[in-house]
């Protein structure tokens, strides 16, 4: 054995936790950005450098060994260190920080997103950045196979069990509200919204299903055609007068184009809220996490609150930072 063949590298032990995780060599090369071969030769170096084979690639999805159960625990805890040394370097020097992977909701990326982009771009001088937006479960799913280093979102609650090694801080909460057509005829809003149709946010999210959930724990049932996962389609509907919707402020702000041709009032059918979150590896980017979630709250007192609470001032406590 060679000298170079006795050691183990940082990437080496990142392909074989992708490979782990992901299930397949192809899957893996698509996380990291590399080559199926790449992912091969690396495997293959680490287990000729540990002298025993950590994968079994005869099965679909591959398995991991009894070597290679063994393994993983090593690796993690090895690129969790790592991770917690670039970090810790990092605060020392602010321009030392070599890559941030940041995952943020849809809801935030019209103008909250851009701006913390450019005010960690101002921080981190000589760090590049990765930007992934997407649904909650999606980004979270992410975090947990460390394709994403932090990410920010709707808190899952129950509907996601705890995950080990996470660290979370909490940013916003803020209310359901409904949205319905100008126009529609005052009176008791409760019997006024069961006459109409409900334009639903898809059950496929997770808004979606805690919406459901609140209904069903409401005893009501509405009737609804439409199941849509787009703020900027729902709202559109609502507008045209096809029926109403309930969404948060958030999701309002996102689709605001629409927000002339809509009237918003709160939900008469129980208290219900969502809380955003900003959630990390725990300890593994040291502070960054806690810099991070002080640059997003100042933008969302900014560009979200201020102007909802300009437009809704019975808001006022409701939406509100954490």
């Amino acid at each position: 054995m060679t000298e170079n063949q006795s050691r183990i590298s940082l990437w080496g032990v990142e392909v074989f936790l992708a490979a782990a995780e992901a299930g397949s060599i192809s899957a893996a090369a698509r996380r990291l950005g590399a080559s199926a071969s790449t992912i091969s030769q690396q495997l293959a170096a680490l287990e000729a450098t540990l002298g025993t084979v950590l994968l079994d690639r005869g099965a679909r999805p591959m398995k991991l060994t009894s070597a290679g159960r063994v393994f993983l625990r090593h690796a993690r805890a090895m690129l969790d260190s790592a991770t917690a040394a670039r970090a810790e370097l990092a605060l020392a020097d602010l321009s030392g920080l070599p890559r941030l992977r940041l995952g943020v909701i849809e809801d935030l990326d019209s103008d909250v997103t851009p701006r913390l982009l450019a005010a960690l771009a101002a921080q981190f001088r000589n760090s590049r950045f990765l930007l992934e937006t997407g649904a909650s479960h999606r980004l979270l799913d992410q975090l947990s196979a460390r394709a994403l280093d932090m990410v920010v979102t709707a808190d899952p609650g129950l509907a996601r069990s705890s995950e080990p090694g996470e660290e979370t801080y909490p940013l916003l909460a803020e209310p359901f509200v409904v949205a319905l057509p100008q126009g529609t005829p005052a009176g008791d809003l409760a019997e006024t919204l069961r006459g109409l149709p409900l334009i639903h946010y898809s059950a496929r999210h997770l808004m979606g299903r805690q919406i459901a959930a609140h209904l069903a724990g409401q005893n009501l049932t509405l009737a609804h055609r439409f199941e849509l996962d787009s703020y900027h389609a729902i709202l559109a509907m609502v507008a045209a007068g096809q029926g109403w919707t309930i969404l948060t402020p958030l999701a309002l702000h996102h689709a605001a184009r629409f927000l002339p041709e809509v009237v918003v009032q709160p939900l008469p059918f129980g208290a219900l809220e969502r809380r955003i979150v900003l959630s990390a590896r725990s300890g593994a980017l040291q502070t960054m996490p806690g810099q991070v979630r002080k640059h997003v709250q100042a933008l969302l007192a900014e560009a979200v609150i201020a102007p909802a609470l300009m437009r809704w001032p019975w808001l006022d406590g409701q939406l509100r930072l954490l």
